[in-house]
């Protein structure tokens, strides 16, 4: 396991890794999803799993103000409200289970659903289904899952693209619906990790202001990028990067 110092000790390495996950950040929230275990994972790397979780909290709310901003017009509420209530009551299950999950179990149970998940969805796209699933069913296992894995280690966005690319919404909707949800939910995070878990501190909060600059310029660069999407590629690009992540996170070590 890697030794990780203080915050107050950041080393040149840990902070351009960190740099590099705010950058990730701030590409991720501008609207090109699918990149959360790339940022985890580099944070995780300068800090230590449990240090960074709530290092990310304070600029994944950052991230989420802007993306309202600027595509609160495209939101669709309706399905807000759907996803919501599950995945509150799946951050409070994660609150429960967060300390004394192992992070082995975590990441061979989250990766295993996320990659049977895109394959379904790849198989649909495939065979040209216009279905959407509507059963509340659906969207009560996706937000759960989405919360739990929001709780443990920032990483609802997989479940959260899944679902939303099963509702067939177009690229800004997308976008847009995605920004409100996760900033309810990260606001909802924040009192969490403060009282509960004690992993926003002073300290943390300093981190955030050296990180903010990459975490802004990563914004301005997504918002470029994802205009020059269109948006069938853009449904495609979510699947394969969400994938991915998925992949990554099963081959990341523990610690």
């Amino acid at each position: 396991m890697i030794a990780h110092p203080p915050l107050e000790e950041t080393g040149l390495l840990a902070l351009v890794l960190a740099l590099l996950s705010s950058f990730a950040l701030g590409i991720s929230k501008s609207g090109l999803k699918g990149i959360g275990v790339l940022i985890v994972t580099l944070m995780a790397l300068a800090y230590g799993a449990r240090t960074s979780t709530g290092l990310l909290v304070p600029l994944l709310i950052c991230g989420d103000i802007f993306a309202v901003l600027h595509y609160h017009r495209h939101t669709r509420w309706e399905y807000v409200w759907r996803l919501l209530p599950w995945i509150l009551a799946g951050l409070l299950f994660g609150a429960w289970i967060g300390k004394d999950l192992p992070e082995a179990t975590f990441k061979w149970a989250m990766g295993g659903i996320i990659l049977v998940s895109v394959g379904v969805m790849a198989w649909w796209d495939l065979r040209k289904s216009k279905h959407i699933p509507n059963h509340w069913g659906f969207a009560g296992v996706m937000g759960i899952l989405a919360g739990i894995t929001s709780m443990v280690g920032n990483l609802a966005g997989a479940f959260s693209n899944l679902y939303f690319l099963a509702m067939r919404l177009p690229k800004n909707e997308f976008i847009g619906t995605v920004a409100w949800l996760f900033l309810l939910i990260n606001l909802v995070k924040l009192p969490l990790h403060i009282f509960a878990w004690g992993t926003i501190t002073p300290a943390v909060l300093q981190a955030n202001l050296r990180l903010f600059p990459a975490l802004v310029l990563g914004l301005l660069v997504g918002i470029r990028l994802v205009r020059s999407i269109r948006d069938p590629l853009f449904r495609k690009l979510i699947l394969v990067l969400t994938a991915l992540g998925a992949a990554l996170l099963l081959l990341r070590p523990a610690g």
